[in-house]
C-alpha cells in the first residue's frame, strides 16, 4: 500500500512538471493564453466530472461551499496566471522554482495570520528558500535580477499557497475529487470571462492543438489531482508534500533537454537551496503537527 502511494505522489510530481512541454510552444505559436488556460481546465473539469458519474458521487453543494469553490477556482487561476506570464520574463526552469517555494509562503501566511509558531527548523528553511531564489537571480559573476519575472512568479507562487491555505481552514466536506472538479470548474469560468471580455475565438484551429489541449489537461491537471488525491490517502501529506519538490527538477530538466535552456550552477545551486528549504519546512511541520 505504502509503495503504491510513493509510485503515485512521485506520478503527481512529475505530470506537473511537464506543464512547459505544452505551454511554450502555445505561447510560441502566439495563440491566446487565456483561451489555452480556459480549455485545459474545461476539459479537465470534464474528465473529472465524467469519474464523478462513474463513481457515482452526487454534485451538490450548498451556497457556503459554493462561495468557498469559486474562491479556490480564482486563486487557482490567477496562480496559473501568472506561471505562464511569468514565462515571458524567466526560462521555464527558473520560474517552476521559485513557484515551488509555496509551502514556505504557506508557513509564513500561518505564522502571521493564525499565529502558528515558526520552530528553528521552519526558520533555516526560509533563508535556504530565500537564499535559493536570490541565486537564481545571479548571472555570470553580477547580481542581475529581473525584479519584474520574479515578482510575477512569485504571486503564482502566493496565489497557490492561498489555495492550500482555504482548503485547509475553510473545512469543506467535501471529497477530493468534488473540490477538484469545482475548482477547475471556477478556474475554468474565470478565463472563459477574461476571453469574452477581451473579443477572443474559442474555435481551436487545428486537430494538432486540440489534441495538445486535451493531452494537457489529462497529463499535468487530472493525473496530477488524482495521484495527488490518493497519495495522500496512502501515505500522507507529508511525504507526498516531500515528493512534490520532483515538480521543479522534472520542469528543469524538460527545458534543458527539450528546449535548450543553459544548466548553469546557478540554476543547480539554486534548485538545491530551494529544495532543501521546502523540504526542511515539510519535515518541521510534520514536527509541529506531532507535539500538538
Amino acid at each position: 500500500m505504502k509503495l503504491r502511494g510513493y509510485i503515485l505522489g512521485i506520478l503527481s510530481a512529475v505530470s506537473y512538471g511537464l506543464i512547459p512541454i505544452f505551454i511554450l510552444p502555445i505561447k510560441q505559436a502566439h495563440f491566446s493564453m487565456d483561451i489555452t488556460l480556459f480549455y485545459r481546465f474545461f476539459f479537465s473539469a470534464l474528465m473529472i466530472g465524467g469519474y464523478l458519474i462513474y463513481s457515482r458521487q452526487n454534485f451538490r453543494i450548498n451556497k457556503r461551499e459554493a462561495l468557498i469553490l469559486a474562491i479556490l477556482g480564482i486563486c487557482y487561476a490567477l496562480s496559473s496566471e501568472f506561471l505562464f506570464l511569468g514565462y515571458d520574463f524567466l526560462t521555464p526552469g527558473i520560474a517552476s522554482t521559485v513557484l515551488f517555494i509555496y509551502p514556505v509562503i504557506v508557513a509564513l501566511i500561518m505564522f502571521f495570520f493564525y499565529k502558528e509558531k515558526l520552530n528553528r527548523l521552519s526558520i533555516i528553511s526560509l533563508l535556504f528558500a530565500f537564499a535559493g531564489v536570490i541565486v537564481l537571480c545571479l548571472k555570470g559573476t553580477g547580481f542581475e535580477i529581473n525584479f519584474a519575472g520574479l515578482g510575477i512568479v512569485m504571486l503564482s507562487s502566493l496565489f497557490y499557497a492561498l489555495y492550500m491555505v482555504i482548503v485547509n481552514k475553510s473545512n469543506l466536506k467535501v471529497s477530493g475529487f468534488k473540490l477538484t472538479f469545482y475548482s477547475m470548474l471556477f478556474t475554468s469560468l474565470f478565463f472563459m470571462t477574461k476571453s469574452v471580455i477581451g473579443h477572443e475565438s474559442f474555435a481551436i484551429p487545428s486537430t494538432a492543438i486540440f489534441l495538445n489541449f486535451l493531452i494537457f489537461a489529462f497529463l499535468t491537471t487530472v493525473i496530477s489531482s488524482l495521484c495527488l488525491v490518493y497519495a495522500i490517502k496512502h501515505i500522507g501529506s507529508t511525504p507526498v508534500a516531500i515528493l512534490g519538490a520532483l515538480e521543479p527538477v522534472v520542469a528543469v530538466m524538460v527545458s534543458v533537454f527539450i528546449f535548450n535552456e543553459k544548466f548553469t550552477t546557478n540554476l543547480l545551486i539554486g534548485i538545491t537551496l530551494i529544495l532543501l528549504g521546502v523540504i526542511l519546512n515539510v519535515i518541521s511541520d510534520r514536527k509541529n503537527t506531532a507535539h500538538v
